[in-house]
This record gives structure tokens, C-alpha cells and sequence, in this order.
């Protein structure tokens, strides 16, 4: 699962689960009522919706028909109202399932995993390319391409430095196997916060983003001012990425007003 919105007016139960979502690597956003659940939706749009029935400005339910008329995102409906009317004017309207409170956080894991075994699970995620990067949001992985495999001229002319032998064999930097075929692509790991960050990036090609929009979406509100922490993980997604990190091409900095994913 990709993009969790958790649609709660209570502060305490929304910053819980939204520190139990991001510890386990979703990437969460937050609404505290009907309207800026509808807006946040719309604007990025999320892989699942958490949603709260009783809202302080529309009814749960107006919010569930509000979802429904454009995206079939699956909706768990997390409620302290717990007639059988309710849950089942909130199925009709289409969530996908009803989780009364109190509930627990695993409890809620278990449901999302359900939910999202039903529905097919997330959208398929881009896949890019940065330097010799293959990046894949769906699977969650990041492999180094291999090396183009050098032309028979090139590996019978490889001088003594032996990177290329005449019979094809790899040289110092292991790049082929000793029948000239490319080895496995090697694995970079991320960080759940290095994902969130890399995916707010990228998905605005080419656009600059804030600092404070990208400490809001990644980090959350009241983190406003910790631009150290920003780039921090900037640099570090630039020495795990670029093939240049203190000239990076893909990830760039705009002094003074943020940063930008160049495809």
C-alpha cells in the first residue's frame, strides 16, 4: 500500500494512526473534515481512504457518495456508531468495509491488508530511471542497471587496466560474468521517509515544490521549519541516486524556495 488518507476530527486518534501507518512505511496524509477530505483526495489522490463517519461539517456518509463519483479507491469507514443502519447505509454508499471504535491498531492493519487483497491491491506505481537508477514504486525496490556490455571490438582491444578480457571476462568492477552476460542488477535500499520524499518528488516532474510542502506531505504538520532534516535526506537520496551527488542532474535544489525532480 502506497498513500494512506486518514479522514478523523480527533487529534489524538488521528496522530496515533498516523504514526503506527508511517512506522510500518505508508506514506499518510491527513484531513480533520468532509470538505478537505474531498480536496486532499482530489489533489493527491490516496491508494486507501480511513474514514471517520462523524465529521464536523458533512456526514461520513456524503463524503463515502462524494469518493464514489470519480475514483473506486477502497474506503474502510472507522466509526463509533454502531447500529446496523449505519453500517449498512455506509456499505451501500459504497466503503468497503466498517470498523466500529475502539478499535486496535493491528486490528486496523488486518483490515487494510483485507481490503487491499480485494480490491487488487494499490495501483501500479511509476517506475523511473535516475543516472543508472531503476526505480520501482509499486515493488518498493531500487536496482543499479548493469553496464552496457562493451562491443567484441572494444573487449578484444582492452588493454592491460583488465577491464575486458578478450574471452569476454569480467573485469575489476565485476560488471559481466565470465560468459560475458550480465550480472544480477544490485539492490539499493531506501528508508520509508527517503520513499515518501522520493515519491512527493517525482510525482510532479519537473516542478518545483516547496520546502514546506514537502516537510508537510512527508513529515507532517508542525515540521514546518526543519529544513536541516529536508536536506539531510535530500543529499542522501543523492548519494544513494546520482551518479554525480554534488552535481546533481534529477534532484535539485532551488536556493531559498525548495526543490525539483528533473526527469
Amino acid at each position: 500500500m502506497g498513500r494512506i488518507l486518514i479522514v478523523e476530527d480527533e487529534p489524538q486518534l488521528l496522530r496515533a494512526m498516523r504514526i503506527n501507518l508511517r512506522s510500518r512505511g505508508h506514506e499518510v496524509r491527513t484531513a480533520v473534515d468532509g470538505g478537505h477530505a474531498l480536496t486532499e483526495a482530489a489533489s493527491h489522490p490516496p491508494d486507501l481512504v480511513v474514514l471517520d463517519l462523524g465529521l464536523p461539517d458533512l456526514d461520513g456518509i456524503d463524503v463515502i457518495r462524494g469518493l464514489r463519483g470519480w475514483t473506486r479507491v477502497p474506503i474502510i469507514v472507522l466509526s463509533g456508531r454502531t447500529s446496523g443502519h449505519d453500517k449498512i447505509a455506509a456499505l451501500d454508499a459504497g466503503a468497503d468495509d466498517y470498523v466500529t471504535k475502539p478499535f486496535s491498531v493491528e486490528e486496523l492493519l488486518a483490515r487494510i491488508r483485507a481490503v487491499t487483497r480485494r480490491s487488487g491491491g494499490a495501483e501500479t506505481g511509476p517506475v523511473i530511471t535516475i543516472g543508472r537508477h531503476r526505480i520501482d514504486f509499486a515493488a518498493k525496490a531500487v536496482t543499479v542497471l548493469p553496464d552496457p556490455p562493451a562491443s567484441p571490438g572494444a573487449a578484444e582491444t582492452a588493454g592491460a587496466d583488465g577491464t575486458a578480457g578478450a574471452d569476454g571476462t569480467a573485469g575489476a568492477d565485476g560488471s559481466a560474468s565470465s560468459d560475458g552476460s550480465a550480472l544480477p542488477p544490485e539492490l539499493v535500499r531506501l528508508t520509508p521517509t527517503e520513499w515518501s520524499l522520493l515519491a512527493v518528488l517525482v510525482r510532479e516532474p519537473g516542478k518545483l515544490i516547496s520546502s514546506r510542502a514537502l516537510l508537510d506531505q512527508v513529515w507532517g504538520p508542525g515540521h514546518a521549519d526543519d529544513t536541516s532534516s529536508l536536506r539531510l535526506y535530500v543529499n542522501r537520496l543523492r548519494r544513494k541516486l546520482e551518479l554525480d551527488p554534488s552535481r546533481p542532474r534529477h534532484l535539485t535544489t532551488e536556493p531559498g524556495m525548495g526543490y525539483r525532480y528533473q526527469p
